[in-house]
């Protein structure tokens, strides 16, 4: 954007976004105005801004009500698929750089965001971020589990390895994710599975890149009747044992593949010595 002033033209910096992606559905819906007062609540470095792309798995009119009149929130309805696919496809609005995981249930808690931008742009060999959370429960009180990683760099197929030693356990929460756009278009976005979607995408992200543990606390993960992880359909033994495969599969192939991120620069063609 460009403002005539008299005697010189000065041209106003174009802000960089984080893209905060949330799927919902209606059961979920009475919780965002929670989860958008606690992203209206980050403050971050300057010329940045958030993006709040919200994304409801479904077409009813139970979501809109509890949106909020703000110009820096999208919302788009879509047919049911879960919530890994109203997440890939709320990818086609992210105008961000980087693009950080906020559940309709969830909150963030004070200086996430910047916390994930500063490890992201400081070192470009971190491909994604995931920080410590906490349970938040239905009294209100909050819950931790022991067990977190270091604070700092989370090193190539650690997440898998810990994973497959730990009964399909992540050491990190991928509802912390933040990730660079670019990375996770290339991986096709989360994986369209009836559920750990998101556990898949993490698994993948190990796979072929660095990322990042934060030992602040970055989110409350809210425990509440409804959630989707809570039903009994999560822990079926055969759609379980099928989703951890599929996972499995898919960071194996990518590992073997050898592709990384960010990729290797090309080597430079050698002139042969005149004689």
């Amino acid at each position: 954007m460009i403002h005539n002033i008299p005697g010189k033209v000065v041209s106003a910096a174009v802000p960089r976004h984080i893209t905060v992606v949330t799927a919902v559905h209606g059961p979920s819906a009475p919780f965002l105005p929670q989860a958008y007062a606690s992203l209206n609540a980050q403050r971050l470095p300057g010329g940045w801004e958030w993006q709040w792309v919200v994304q409801q798995d479904g077409t009813t009119d139970e979501v809109r009500p509890y949106l909020p009149d703000d110009t820096r929130v999208s919302f788009c309805q879509g047919r049911p698929g879960g919530p890994g696919i109203a997440r890939t496809i709320a990818l086609a609005r992210a105008e961000g750089e980087y693009v950080k995981v906020l559940d309709a249930d969830d909150r963030l808690t004070p200086g996430t965001l910047a916390r994930d931008l500063a490890v992201l742009e400081a070192d470009r060999t971190i491909g994604w971020t995931t920080s410590r959370v906490l349970d938040l429960l239905p009294d209100g009180s909050t819950a931790g589990f022991p067990g977190d990683p270091d604070d700092g760099p989370l090193e190539r197929g650690m997440v898998l390895d810990h994973w497959k030693r730990h009964d399909f356990l992540a050491p990190v929460h991928p509802a912390t994710l933040c990730v660079r756009r670019d990375l996770l278009t290339a991986l096709g976005g989360w994986m369209a599975l009836p559920a750990s979607e998101d556990t898949g995408l993490l698994l993948a992200l190990s796979a072929v890149s660095r990322g990042w543990f934060s030992a602040e606390v970055g989110l409350l993960y809210r425990k509440w009747e409804g959630q989707v992880t809570g039903q009994a359909s999560h822990v079926d033994p055969v759609e379980r044992a099928a989703r951890m495969a599929v996972a499995e599969a898919r960071a194996h192939a990518l590992t073997d593949f050898a592709w990384s991120y960010p990729p290797a620069a090309p080597a430079t063609a050698q002139t042969p010595d005149a004689p």
